[in-house]
């Protein structure tokens, strides 16, 4: 239990880094929002891969795509940023 959600906020900071160095602009947050940020974009991403494509095929198999999850966390990462910036205004 507590390694999976350590390795959750050690995932969630890998993507929450890597859409924070993808979105220009500067953003005051430490590794705890960083990682918030990751773990918020891969949910949105999941809903995003789970409109757009189903989970399982006809024989009930999954096929798991880790770079394609891994993207769609860093584009939820992105929109959760610009929806953030967007909400809390400039500075």
């Amino acid at each position: 239990m507590l390694s999976s959600i350590i390795g959750s906020l050690i995932i969630g900071l890998i993507i929450g880094f890597v859409a924070r160095a993808l979105m220009p602009g500067r953003d005051p947050m430490g590794c705890f929002m960083t990682a918030l940020l990751g773990i918020g974009g891969s949910l949105i991403g999941g809903f995003i891969g789970s409109a757009l494509w189903p989970a399982t095929d006809q024989q009930g198999y999954t096929h798991p795509h880790r770079l394609l999850h891994f993207a769609l966390a860093v584009v939820g990462a992105i929109i959760l940023l610009a929806l953030w910036r967007a909400i809390s205004g400039r500075r």
